[in-house]
């Protein structure tokens, strides 16, 4: 008997193959809270009938959110929006000249009626737009709302352990 695969609630869409090294970690993030996604490269601008498509068809086949990761010109969040009544997340993706400004600006300005969430540049945007799809299915299920309390109580441990490590170095410094 072979065992089924949970359904993706969350589709990661990268711009590039590029950006998965950095994407890895979205995905990494919604496992570890035991949240099933699916992964795809759609480019705004080579593909745009396969992002038209995928967002199209994003929520028929039971995806809740989409995470969209791309640099420089940065639309794919903004397309996949047009195109999708389900929260889009966007992540602009450091490089380029301008070292990620251009695509975290393309991704934050969205003409009204077509909101795209934005996170940081870097790690901690592609981390935090896990834990922000996380959190906005947590408002159906317990489960993951239990799940986010633990992890703010990790956070807070790691900074209480950081800040003991900083103190004992102080008193050796200081004597």
């Amino acid at each position: 008997m072979k065992l089924r695969k949970p359904r993706p609630e969350v589709g990661v869409v990268m711009g590039s193959d590029s950006d998965w090294p950095l994407m890895e970690a979205t995905v990494k993030t919604l496992a570890r809270f035991g949240v099933p996604s699916e992964s795809r490269v759609i480019s705004a601008h080579r593909t745009p009938h396969l992002a038209r498509a995928y967002a199209a068809s994003a929520a028929r086949r039971g995806l809740r959110v989409i995470i969209a990761a791309a640099g420089g010109a940065a639309h794919l969040a903004g397309v996949l929006a047009a195109h999708t009544v389900l929260p889009v997340i966007g992540v602009p993706i450091e490089g380029g000249r301008l070292k990620g400004l251009d695509a975290l600006l393309a991704t934050v300005q969205m003409p009204a009626g077509v909101p795209v969430a934005t996170v940081a540049l870097g790690p901690a945007g592609a981390v935090n737009a896990a834990i922000l799809a996380i959190q906005i299915l947590a408002q159906r299920r317990s489960a993951l709302t239990v799940k986010l309390q633990q992890y703010k109580r990790e956070l807070e441990a790691k900074v209480r352990k950081g800040n003991a490590q900083v103190q004992l170095q102080m008193r050796k410094i200081h004597g």
